[in-house]
């Protein structure tokens, strides 16, 4: 039987130099309490590699020893799923272009850089109506997979951003809907060396689904006949910008080290608590350097007894996280 936490949750940052944001906790007997979260900096920087004696677990004011509690750092994979989806724009301006091994190689080292986070996705755009899949989400094999972007011809030489963009958010719907796991994150990359020109979608009604979309959406623009005002309305969790084409591996490889960052930020913290009855309040407390920062909330301890097992797996309704890759504002970094 599993007991549900009282949903009061309070963020204690301050000015302490950490801030914790809960994405959700389960309670469970026979004494099991395990806290998904992310741990960031005030300045909204990831902290990663937290070790589990990085954190103080406290409740009802009082220290929980960490030998009683057996505090451990559960895999992320045991209750959360993160997807990546990397769309390629291979439209006629990309293919006649020079840039074709370019964008190979950094594309490649993209999926080398984030393949251990994330269940990464590889996907084509030109002008036709619907996507050409490249590598499927988790393929054991997806930068081989991406050296096929160095033979593609499009079918159509136009360029159907907009209409590309709404369907692969659709296409990571679909992914996390089927996870099997109760905590699922979306991811959306997309590499375009221009403009939409085809009009299959109005740019209304894109900017409307990435508004609506809980997937995090990042544009990577690299090209002379770049829009940067479109580039900044699909990327709204951050964007590069650059109208110089030697700029591509760099576009690349500041969004990969973003997205890398913020994935080790995430914490799942599972322990056994010492209560047996009533209702307690639990602060916990990561330490980094002269940095801290806490989290806090409420649950109750009817039925608890021993035998707990930190490493049993918690059990998390199964949702969509908000929590945010980045901050709300986004980040745009522009090269010229």
């Amino acid at each position: 039987m599993r007991i549900i936490a009282a949903v009061t949750v309070t963020l204690l940052s301050g000015c302490t130099g950490l801030k914790l944001q809960m994405v959700d906790r389960s309670v469970g007997k026979p004494s099991n309490i395990a806290v998904y979260f992310t741990v960031d900096t005030t300045r909204g920087e990831p902290v990663p590699d937290l070790k589990p004696t990085d954190f103080r677990i406290y409740e009802d004011g009082q220290p929980v020893s960490n030998y009683e509690s057996k505090q451990t750092i559960l895999q992320p994979e045991v209750a959360a799923a993160p997807y990546t989806l990397l769309l390629v724009d291979m439209s006629g301006s990309v293919v006649s272009s020079p840039d074709v091994p370019k964008l190979v190689a950094a594309a490649s080292a993209f999926a080398e850089r984030l393949a251990p986070y994330q269940k990464l996705a590889v996907y084509a755009f030109d002008g036709s109506p619907h996507l050409t899949p490249i590598a499927g989400f988790g393929a054991t094999n997806a930068q081989g997979a991406i050296q096929g972007l160095g033979v593609f011809r499009p079918k159509d030489p136009s360029t159907n951003l907009n209409g590309a963009v709404v369907e692969s958010l659709r296409v990571l719907d679909r992914q996390m809907d089927r996870a099997s796991v109760p905590l699922r994150f979306g991811t959306l990359v997309v590499f375009t060396d221009g403009s939409d020109r085809a009009a299959r979608v109005k740019a209304q009604v894109l900017r409307e689904a990435i508004k609506h979309s809980e997937i995090d959406v990042y544009a990577i623009g690299v090209g002379a006949e770049l829009n940067d005002s479109e580039v900044r309305a699909i990327g709204k969790s951050g964007t590069f910008s650059s109208k110089n084409r030697e700029d591509i591996a760099r576009g690349f490889d500041e969004i990969a080290r973003k997205i890398e960052g913020f994935s080790k930020r995430y914490y799942l913290l599972s322990y056994c608590s010492p209560a047996r009855a009533g209702e307690h309040e639990v602060n916990i407390e990561a330490v980094r350097g002269s940095k801290r920062g806490r989290l806090k909330y409420r649950y109750k301890a009817d039925g608890f007894g021993p035998n707990c097992d930190p490493n049993q797996k918690p059990a998390f309704n199964v949702h969509r996280p908000r929590v945010r890759n980045l901050p709300a504002e986004g980040t745009t970094v522009s090269a010229r």
